[in-house]
């Protein structure tokens, strides 16, 4: 797995310092890993200062295992890496508290949670989401959905373009549903546009939340 050459920039900003490593045996902290967008806690591993440099270098959280005794990037084989959106330090040094967006399952079991919980965001929307993403694993010959994602993008996004063109016309006229039927195909196209660009729709709501904030 080809890691980056430089220190990646967390979209939140809070890495919060180095861990008190000697503190605990073998040098090891515990990283409690939560989605970012849901707050669902996903798992937990062990971090050397080797591990928690390489999460910080490749935005893709790192283990020590104590298994391989080697660093373990989570999802190396599967490829249901976490990607990192933060990393944070607790009060007395010696636990991580990391936000990630993971790329798939997290548990070696297939559950979205080494607790077996189901890991979604309320809302028809998220759950959207998620199926669009499930989606991208059909076949695009039987799945509209699949055909969309293994075009290119400039395809998805015409037909954003028209189905913005659409709505428009029918927030003119005085037809509720038809309004109704093509503001959903709008929503539904840009959540696919979103999945080809890989956006997540918690991202575009961190933005709409942070233009909300009072001016200071």
């Amino acid at each position: 797995m080809a890691f980056a050459s430089e220190a990646t920039t967390f979209p939140e900003s809070a890495d919060t310092g180095m861990p008190d490593f000697e503190k605990l045996p073998g040098g090891l902290v515990p990283a409690v890993v939560q989605d970012a967008a849901t707050g669902t806690v996903l798992m937990l591993g062990y971090m050397n200062a080797e591990a928690l440099a390489q999460t910080r270098l490749s935005g893709l959280v790192t283990f020590f295992s104590r298994s391989k005794q080697r660093l373990w990037t989570k999802g190396e084989s599967s490829g249901h890496v976490l990607q990192v959106q933060s990393i944070r330090l607790d009060c007395d040094r010696d636990a991580l508290l990391i936000k990630a967006e993971p790329k798939g399952p997290v548990c070696h079991t297939g559950a979205d949670t080494c607790w077996g919980e189901e890991n979604k965001l309320a809302g028809f929307l998220n759950e959207l989401e998620q199926i669009i993403e499930q989606r991208r694993r059909a076949n695009p010959a039987t799945s509209y959905t699949a055909g969309l994602l293994a075009g290119p993008v400039s395809s998805i996004a015409q037909k954003v373009g028209e189905e913005a063109v659409e709505t428009v016309i029918e927030a003119m006229g005085n037809d509720r549903e038809r309004l109704l039927n093509e503001s959903a195909d709008l929503l539904y196209h840009l959540l696919v546009l979103l999945a080809a660009k890989d956006i997540r729709l918690s991202a575009v709501e961190q933005v709409l939340r942070e233009r909300h904030q009072p001016a200071s």
